[in-house]
């Protein structure tokens, strides 16, 4: 199968039905928020780099895949994400300090699931999956019409939680969307090595609704998430987007990814890159002038200022705050535990 594209790698829209809802005002608000969750994204790595983060996970090369995807939700729709969705973060209103904190080690999670509706990140692959149709379960039978979207990569389809949560969404119908970005690497096992069929066939087999898109066209992702959760909220049961895209990046700063894949194949990859893709359809429709992109720049730039401020704002934890949501008792044992490390990490005070 072919991905569905609506924009070439050289900025082209094609001619699509789909396309006749792509204009400026949707073309630029979605390239601001590629932008920005880019300049993020490098302001992250450089703080790990400088020994500020302890570990930081690149969505470089996936903003126009979660982009696309999250805009085409309602506000009040829930999204159970993995751990490098930053991007999709970033356009549900999470600031920087609350992305942050978590990989700075002062906090579990760094923002509020409810209020942001976007759940906290998760790190043990495909459990989100499983979470999310549980929760989309719950809103079903509340009788409200909210889809639930879910992130995921291809590594994690691998992973017996993603079919058990695939089955039991389609078998309980499920209003859940199951979104899963191939960035064609699971660590450092290529998608040939990981599967003998591509993701949106395997799923097709349980029972959902699949589509293919070229996941570095955000206008193509976004009328594709467009379509799929209008099908899901109206009742047509679960469904799964295959968005191929590419890890620009090593799986996390801890990956040197030199070690498993070709400058040739990265140099590729850079040809599709999806901001330069939809910079080129703004410029041929002279949708964005110079001014939008000066003001751009400059919006950038004071997030980056703000990335680095809110990092090395953040107070260190305090100790007791390490257990307190260990148990919902404390035990004689998690007290005991809870004092001496107290009294030991007070023996590194000055």
């Amino acid at each position: 199968m072919t991905p569905f594209q609506l924009l070439t790698p050289d900025g082209e829209l094609a001619d699509d039905p789909a396309a006749a809802i792509v204009d400026a005002d949707l073309s630029r608000g979605l390239y601001r928020d590629m932008v920005l969750a880019r300049r993020l994204d490098a302001e992250a790595y450089s703080l790990q780099r400088q020994g500020e983060l302890g570990l930081w996970l690149q969505s470089w090369g996936q903003e126009a895949a979660q982009v696309g995807s999250i805009r085409a939700l309602r506000d009040t729709d829930w999204v159970f994400p993995s751990y490098r969705d930053h991007a999709a973060a970033m356009c549900r209103g999470i600031s920087p300090e609350e992305l942050l904190a978590q990989w700075r080690g002062v906090r579990h999670g760094g923002w509020d699931p409810a209020r942001h509706r976007f759940h906290i990140y998760t790190l043990v692959l495909a459990a989100q999956l499983l979470h999310a149709v549980g929760y989309a379960m719950g809103a079903r039978l509340e009788g409200s019409d909210e889809v639930v979207m879910t992130y995921f990569g291809d590594g994690s389809s691998s992973e017996g939680e993603a079919g058990e949560a695939f089955n039991w969404a389609v078998t309980r119908s499920a209003p859940v969307l199951f979104f899963c970005q191939n960035n064609q690497w699971a660590i450092s096992t290529p998608t040939t090595a990981q599967f003998g069929a591509p993701l949106h066939r395997r799923a097709a087999g349980f029972g959902l609704a699949t589509q293919l898109v070229d996941g570095n066209d955000v206008l193509a992702v976004h009328a594709a998430t467009a379509r799929a959760v209008d099908g899901v909220r109206s009742g047509e049961g679960p469904a799964l987007i295959e968005a191929v895209t590419y890890r620009m990046a090593g799986h996390s700063t801890s990956d040197d990814p030199r070690r498993y894949r070709s400058d040739a194949e990265l140099d590729h990859w850079r040809t599709l890159d999806p901001l330069d893709r939809l910079r080129r359809l703004l410029d041929r429709r002279d949708w964005a002038d110079d001014a939008f992109h000066a003001d751009l720049d400059a919006e950038a730039e004071d997030l980056a200022a703000e990335v680095r401020r809110a990092c090395r704002s953040m107070p260190d934890p305090d100790v007791d705050a390490m257990f307190a949501h260990t148990l919902s008792v404390e035990t004689p044992a998690l007290a005991a535990e809870r004092a001496g490390y107290a009294a030991y990490a007070a023996s590194f005070v000055d």
